[in-house]
């Protein structure tokens, strides 16, 4: 009997211990809790040399904290990479975002080299459109320690492309100017495929006009305008010109346009034109203002400026 309620304590004591192990999970109590892995943040790696829009190379030191821009087209882009807390200083034709309104203004086409120095930037963007007439304004900035990098001139998506990269690589933001050039890539694809569902018998004709008579101005190939056209399957009346011609108004109304648009606000005027009476545009009272910044500055908003023209211009395609 001793015998077995020794047996049966012995089993009892091994019974609890399997229990309070069990409690337990199993580890042993010194055992140090498994570290919480902290997400990798990737770090641009500075200094870093670019190849500007002049074909010079240029090497910015450390990531920007100060910039200036010298053109909007230039802080469009700025903003779209999130570098709007770091721009001090616009130009005065800066109108987009609404927070540049906040900005120091630095003038327009002849900017204020004395204030541009006093902001303290550690870069100045520039544009390729503009660095010939101001060379001795960007040497007196480069003098005074600031770094000037320029940004290449756009006439196509593809261009613009490149300028939102390279201000990307010089601010260390190259990942989201990646980003930005895919989204504006994907949203171009949806209108180019839902134009595709426009046979060829009714695709319009557009005249664009971007300045009224006496010195009545267009837009040709090479501009965004053309480009534009075609990616929404629509036909540029002045396509075999080149670039931003002027054109007499007998040769617009030549044209016969079914859809004309304007980038001045001067569709009324248009309508009004005795000439233009028979005009196929005029006659059904076809013609449209646009946004001249959505389809004419080289930046992430030209999307919504083919959006724009493409409801224009097919209402019941793109609604």
């Amino acid at each position: 009997m001793k015998r077995w309620k020794w047996t049966a304590a012995l089993v009892a004591l091994f019974l609890l211990a399997a229990v309070l192990v069990g409690c337990s999970g199993g580890t042993n109590s010194n055992a140090q809790p498994a570290k919480k892995e902290e997400p990798k943040t990737e770090q641009a790696a500075f200094p870093v040399t670019v190849k500007d829009g002049l074909g010079e190379e240029v090497t910015i030191k450390a990531e920007p904290q100060k910039i200036v821009s010298l053109i909007p087209s230039n802080t469009e882009i700025a903003y779209a990479l999130g570098l709007g807390e770091k721009i001090v200083g616009v130009s005065d034709f800066d109108n987009y975002p609404e927070d540049v309104k906040t900005k120091t203004k630095i003038g327009g086409m002849e900017f204020n080299v004395e204030k541009i120095i006093s902001l303290k930037p550690d870069l100045v963007l520039a544009h390729a459109s503009s660095a010939h007439n101001a060379k001795d304004g960007l040497q007196q900035l480069k003098d005074a320690g600031i770094t000037v990098l320029v940004i290449n001139s756009a006439t196509s998506f593809n261009d613009v492309y490149a300028s939102i990269k390279l201000i990307g690589q010089a601010t260390g933001t190259a990942d989201k100017a990646e980003q930005v050039i895919h989204d504006m890539k994907a949203k171009l694809a949806q209108m180019k495929e839902k134009a595709k569902q426009i046979p060829a018998d009714k695709q319009v004709n557009v005249w664009v006009e971007v300045e009224p008579p006496p010195q009545l101005y267009t837009a040709g190939k090479g501009t965004f305008m053309d480009e534009m056209l075609q990616v929404i399957s629509a036909r540029n009346v002045a396509g075999d010109l080149e670039g931003w011609p002027m054109v007499t108004e007998e040769q617009a109304v030549a044209y016969k346009p079914d859809v004309i648009i304007t980038t001045y606000s001067g569709a009324e005027q248009v309508l009004k034109r005795t000439a233009w009476k028979d005009v196929p545009a005029v006659k059904n009272k076809r013609v449209y203002d646009v946004n001249t910044d959505l389809v004419s500055r080289p930046g992430p908003r030209l999307v919504e400026g083919v959006e724009e023209l493409a409801k224009a211009i097919y209402p019941d395609v793109f609604k």
